[in-house]
C-alpha cells in the first residue's frame, strides 16, 4: 500500500520517531475481530485468537476466516467488529439503568456493543440516513437485542425534542476514515487533503447537538476512526472552551494506555487494531429535568388474549407487557421518549401482528425468544432456507417453528402438507 504523500505529511508531527513504525504498520493485514453474543461460548468458533483485553466478548479473528459469511452470523451468533473500534462504547461506562443515545449509530456496531450492557436501561440508536438507519436495525434484529430504540432523524431534531434526556451519549462522529485505510484501500483512494477539515465543521454541528441531549452528570464520548488532530484532540479542545458546563473525565480500559486527560489514541502499531480516537466528557452536577416517558397503548382485550394463545404456542416464557406500535405486538424497552414526529425502525422486541386470524410471528423473535419447536436442517438446507425456499417437513408437522443451523436460530417457517413454508425476510434472503 501506497500512503498519501499529504496524509503522511498530516500525522507526521503527531509520530515523531514512531513515523517508521506505523508506515511499516500500515503495510501489514487489517486486524480482524468480532464481539461474541453472550448466549455462545467461544469454544463454539475455533477460528477464534484470543479475547480483546479492552472489549467485553470481543475476539481476536483468524484472518482468513470465513465466519461472516455463516450461518452462524445471520444467526446472530456474533458481530464482526475491528478490536480498536470496540474501545469508544467501553469508554462511556454504560450502567445497566441508564437512558443511553448513540447519535451516529450505523451500521451498529457500537449500538449491539452498548446494548448487552443495558440490563435494565434503553439505548436510543439514531442514524441520519435512511438507507444506514436500515442496516442499522437489521443487525438490532439479527442480535434479538429487546431494549433499543432505532431513529433515523438529524441530530438538530433530536436536540430540540430530547434536551437534557440522556445519561450518556456516544458520538461515533462521521470523519475522514484515515483508520479504515488498511482494511479498506478505497478510503484512502478517496481521501482528500481537505477531508479532515470538511469533516471537522460537521463533527461541531453533530457535537452541539450532543451536548445539548445530555443530562448534567452524564458522560458523552466522542470518537473517530482517523488520525489527524483537527477531527481529534482540536475537537476536544473546542468542546471544553464552548461548553464550560463540561470537564474531561479520565478513563482506563483494560490492556490499553490510561487515558488521564480523558483522551485516548489507539495506533495500529501500538495495539492490534486498525486505530481508533476517543475522548470522554463529564457534564457538571446541575438541576435535573424531569423525564417524561410516554405509553404505547394495549391492545383491546379479544387481541391480547389471541395474542397470548399465540405466543404460548410459539416461545417459552412468552412476555405480558404487549403493546401496540400501529398494527405491531411488541414489548417496548423499560423507558419510551417522546416519539412523535420521528422516523422510528425498531423500537424494543417486535412479537408480530395479525393478519386476518393469523398471528404471524416477527423474525426478531427468532432471535430473542427460545423456541417451542424448531426445524434444524444441513448446511445445504441452512443455504436453501435463506435464500427464500421452501423445506420439506414430514406430513404430520404442522405450525410455526425456528429453522436452525448448528442449534443457531435462522428464522422462521410454517409447516404443512409435507413442507416448510418460507418465512425468512424476503430482504433478507440471499
Amino acid at each position: 500500500m501506497t500512503l498519501n504523500p499529504a496524509f503522511l505529511s498530516e500525522v507526521a508531527p503527531l509520530l515523531g520517531d514512531a513515523l517508521p513504525a506505523f508506515t511499516a504498520a500500515m503495510q501489514a493485514p487489517a486486524v480482524r475481530g468480532l464481539r461474541l453474543n453472550p448466549k455462545y461460548a467461544p469454544e463454539l468458533f475455533p477460528d477464534l485468537l484470543g479475547p480483546v483485553p479492552w472489549a467485553e466478548n470481543g475476539f481476536y479473528l483468524s484472518p482468513d476466516s470465513r465466519l461472516g459469511q455463516s450461518a452462524a452470523h445471520e444467526a446472530g451468533a456474533f458481530y464482526m467488529q475491528e478490536p480498536s473500534a470496540m474501545a469508544p462504547a467501553e469508554a462511556l461506562d454504560v450502567q445497566p439503568d441508564d437512558l443511553v443515545l448513540d447519535l451516529c449509530a450505523a451500521p451498529g456496531g457500537k449500538t449491539t456493543q452498548l446494548a448487552r450492557k443495558l440490563t435494565r436501561g434503553t439505548l436510543v440508536a439514531n442514524e441520519i440516513h435512511p438507507g444506514r438507519a436500515r442496516i442499522l436495525a437489521g443487525n438490532v434484529e439479527r442480535l434479538g437485542l429487546k431494549n433499543v430504540i432505532v431513529t433515523s432523524a438529524p441530530p438538530e431534531k433530536l436536540s430540540r425534542q430530547w434536551p437534557l434526556l440522556f445519561d450518556r451519549v456516544l458520538t461515533d462522529a462521521p470523519c475522514s476514515g484515515e483508520g479504515m485505510f488498511r482494511k479498506n484501500p478505497a478510503a484512502m483512494e478517496e481521501w482528500q487533503p481537505s477531508s479532515p477539515s470538511g469533516c471537522a465543521r460537521r463533527q461541531r454541528d453533530i457535537l452541539a447537538c450532543a451536548v445539548s441531549l445530555l443530562r448534567p452528570g452524564g458522560t458523552l464520548v466522542y470518537s473517530t476512526c482517523t488520525f489527524n488532530r483537527l477531527e481529534n484532540e482540536d475537537q476536544a479542545e473546542w468542546l471544553i472552551q464552548e461548553y464550560p458546563e463540561l470537564e474531561m473525565s479520565p478513563f482506563a480500559l483494560p490492556g490499553l494506555p490510561p487515558a488521564a486527560d480523558g483522551l485516548l489514541r489507539l495506533w495500529p502499531h501500538e495495539v492490534r487494531g486498525e486505530g481508533h480516537f476517543a475522548a470522554r466528557f463529564r457534564k457538571k452536577d446541575g438541576p435535573l429535568p424531569a423525564r417524561d416517558p410516554r405509553s404505547l397503548p394495549r391492545p383491546d382485550r379479544g387481541v391480547l388474549a389471541r395474542a397470548d394463545e399465540a405466543l404460548e404456542s410459539l416461545i417459552y416464557d412468552p412476555p405480558r407487557d404487549i403493546r401496540l406500535f400501529g398494527e405491531l405486538l411488541l414489548v417496548p424497552p423499560s423507558f419510551v421518549p417522546d416519539l412523535a414526529g420521528l422516523t422510528v425502525l425498531r423500537l424494543g422486541l417486535s412479537l408480530g401482528r395479525f393478519q386476518g386470524k393469523t398471528f404471524l410471528p416477527d423474525h426478531a423473535l427468532s432471535r430473542a425468544c427460545r423456541p417451542l419447536r424448531t426445524f434444524p436442517v444441513d448446511e445445504q438446507g441452512a443455504a436453501a432456507y435463506l435464500h427464500g425456499e421452501a423445506l420439506p417437513a414430514s406430513e404430520n408437522e404442522r405450525g410455526f417453528g425456528v429453522v436452525t443451523a448448528d442449534g443457531f436460530p435462522l428464522g422462521w417457517g410454517k409447516a404443512s402438507d409435507g413442507q416448510i413454508k418460507n418465512h425468512y425476510p424476503k430482504g433478507l434472503r440471499r
